[in-house]
């Protein structure tokens, strides 16, 4: 299964790199953050096929009939794992209060919180810094490169995707050894992160606006905002990286 897991990235880092050296759009309207939007539109659309047939479906299920209750749990549990991660990621990027707060949560919810199930740290608190490797990446200086829209995982960037595998090969619930405890544990991972989204989706699909381009601009901006940690500076003030040096 990791073999394959393996493999499936490295399938998906093929893809990436293919298209942008051969499938990039040209012309004088071409969105310099989007070269590739003819390829990510053709899989925006399949993504959202998927969701309305599929995901959205199962999701409003979900949501109809489990207690409230039950889905915080739920949300809580999966929560205080990426938590862990964060902690990693906040020390990889040197922010001194926010891995001691990362920390702090997850030894307080798992002991205190029954491992997670309920949310004990943010009362007394300790609040979360959820971080990932591609907003660390990003903290260190590398940039966005295009926007991409991923086959079944949706909007990311040539870092963000980049950062990926990095978050993969360290997912508790993807590393569970039991196949059949993994694999549920993943569906309902996926399932509880599309109810959360119903509200917003609906929002989305009812407002007069082209989805594809609000969704980009809208992953763009919030990635941005996790990277600058809510002050991002104006782009002007950020370096071109395709300008040429100047004399010295």
């Amino acid at each position: 299964m990791r073999v394959s897991l393996k493999r499936g990235w490295l399938g998906v880092a093929a893809l990436v790199f293919t298209v942008l050296g051969s499938g990039c759009a040209s012309g004088p309207n071409v969105n310099p953050k989007d070269p590739l939007e003819p390829m990510n539109r053709s899989i925006s659309r399949f993504n959202d096929s998927l969701d309305e047939n599929v995901l959205k479906p199962v999701a409003t299920s979900y949501q109809d009939v489990t207690p409230d209750l039950v889905q915080k749990g739920v949300r809580n549990v999966f929560n205080n794992l990426s938590d862990i991660w964060s902690t990693v990621n906040n020390g990889l990027q040197l922010k001194g209060r926010d891995t001691a707060e990362s920390l702090m949560r997850s030894v307080v919810n798992t002991v205190f919180g029954i491992y997670g199930v309920f949310d004990v740290a943010t009362p007394i608190g300790l609040q979360r810094h959820p971080e990932d490797f591609g907003q660390t990446l990003g903290v260190w200086g590398v940039p966005n490169g295009p926007y991409v829209v991923l086959p079944l995982f949706g909007p990311s960037t040539l870092r963000d995707t980049a950062g990926m595998p990095v978050d993969t090969s360290v997912d508790f619930v993807r590393n569970l050894d039991h196949i059949a405890t993994r694999n549920s544990a993943m569906a309902l991972r996926v399932v509880d992160k599309r109810a959360s989204l119903l509200g917003a989706s609906n929002l989305l699909s009812e407002a007069a606006i082209d989805k594809y381009s609000f969704t980009r601009d809208a992953y763009l901006q919030y990635r941005r905002n996790q990277v600058f940690d809510g002050n991002p500076p104006d782009e002007d003030d950020l370096p071109d990286p395709s300008a040429e040096p100047s004399a010295k």
